[in-house]
């Protein structure tokens, strides 16, 4: 794929939506001069404004009008693309015919998914397809799944340096603060709602290895929960469940498996929410792991679900300025290897973890796989952000002020 056959080197796909308005302003102040972007959505009008709104030589980048109901469309717009960006969720419902026009055009995807069904069917569908046309299709460019993908992925590099054997135990322990958006609470909604009625739904999301590009060939390692008891770290902290662990250590696992399982085949990994030591951490802690079960069974159940829908924020809306400024994220990694050395690694990063962090890594994440293609891994098809960019990710992101580190303890 030639830039000269493209016209746009990227397409912000959701341009009118809260992170998508986001991911532009941050491409208006950091892509590299020269690079070419585009706007996309179903509202011209709407897009105009979101493009007229941001600082300097953006307000001329071109306006694509696109529809995820509108098959021509779509590959109109990813036949125009070196990449597509795309923050049109729930993924689930709106998000599988812009893989496919991607991945049948040879355009580079990256997506902000945390949705576990609809990564499956984006692979069991488009990997193929992307692998023959060259498409590097990224899902999880975002919070979820980057920082947790990145830091094992920075982890195994550092051991591996230190030729200190295969990772075994890997504990990401998650600090931060950030908002929450109407687009998140949609797609929780999405996803408990589809297990709720379909078994083979709930089946998928309770495989630790539901993303594996092999499942038969997975070691039958155990797993730690995705929602484990409230507990104590070795320090005294305590912790709880951490809402995204269920998709970011499938995409872990998926990364480990792509590489060939490089990180280790015995590797256990598992995330989980620091609540603090003593007895305000402990309450804490009980008090998130009760409101994570109440609220999973309120969106599983219709008339609680009608409820929420008029109750809580609605999509495309989200966090103010100031607590998006305001908003940080940690992730600290505590690993074990196979000949007992222990490491400690981490991930951090300033601004709202799912907002303003969030527009940064899938912004990244664009410009690496539109300018950055010779440093790229050499793959294709359906991947995660460490095997589809991986460490011209992590240079990326440090540069734009995240931290992505790893020591032995």
């Amino acid at each position: 794929m030639s830039t000269g056959t493209r016209d746009h080197d990227v397409v912000v796909f959701g341009a009118t939506g809260f992170v998508g308005r986001l991911v532009a302003e941050h491409l208006a102040r950091h892509a590299p001069q020269g690079t070419r972007v585009a706007l996309a959505g179903r509202s011209r009008t709407g897009v105009e404004r979101v493009r007229d709104a941001l600082p300097g030589a953006a307000r001329g980048w071109p306006v694509l009008t696109a529809d995820a109901s509108d098959a021509r469309s779509l590959a109109a717009m990813a036949g125009s693309a070196r990449v597509v960006a795309s923050t049109v969720g729930p993924y689930l419902r709106h998000g599988l015919p812009v893989v496919d026009a991607c991945a049948r055009a040879g355009t580079h995807y990256a997506d902000l998914t945390g949705e576990v069904p609809f990564v499956r069917q984006a692979i069991d569908r488009f990997d193929a397809v992307g692998r023959a046309s060259g498409a590097r299709l990224v899902h999880g460019c975002g919070y979820d799944s980057v920082p947790s993908d990145l830091a094992v992925l920075t982890l195994h590099r550092r051991v591996e340096d230190d030729d200190a054997g295969p990772l075994r135990d890997v504990l990401l322990v998650v600090h931060g603060r950030g908002g929450v958006s109407g687009g998140t609470l949609a797609t929780m909604r999405e996803v408990v709602e589809l297990a709720s009625r379909d078994p083979s739904a709930r089946r998928l999301l309770a495989d630790p290895f539901a993303l594996s590009p092999d499942r038969a060939a997975e070691p039958a390692t155990a797993q730690p929960p995705d929602a484990p008891r409230p507990g104590r770290l070795s320090d005294g902290r305590w912790v709880a469940p951490f809402p995204m662990a269920s998709v970011n250590s499938r995409v872990v696992r998926r990364s480990n498996a792509l590489q060939g399982w490089a990180y280790g085949r015995g590797l256990r990994y598992g995330e989980v929410l620091d609540a603090g030591p003593g007895a305000a951490g402990a309450t804490r802690a009980v008090g998130v792991t009760a409101g994570l079960g109440v609220g999973a069974a309120a969106f599983a159940l219709p008339a609680t679900r009608a409820l929420l829908d008029r109750l809580l924020p609605a999509p495309g809306t989200g966090p103010d300025e100031a607590t998006r400024r305001r908003g940080w994220f940690r992730m600290e990694v505590r690993a074990t290897t196979a000949a007992g050395r222990r490491y400690g690694a981490v991930a951090a990063g300033r601004g709202d973890p799912g907002y303003a962090a969030t527009a940064v890594m899938l912004g990244e994440s664009a410009l690496a796989l539109a300018v950055d293609a010779d440093r790229l891994p050499d793959r294709a098809g359906s991947l995660t952000p460490a095997t589809g960019i991986g460490d011209v990710l992590v240079d990326r992101l440090r540069a734009a002020g995240h931290t992505y580190d790893a020591t032995p303890r």
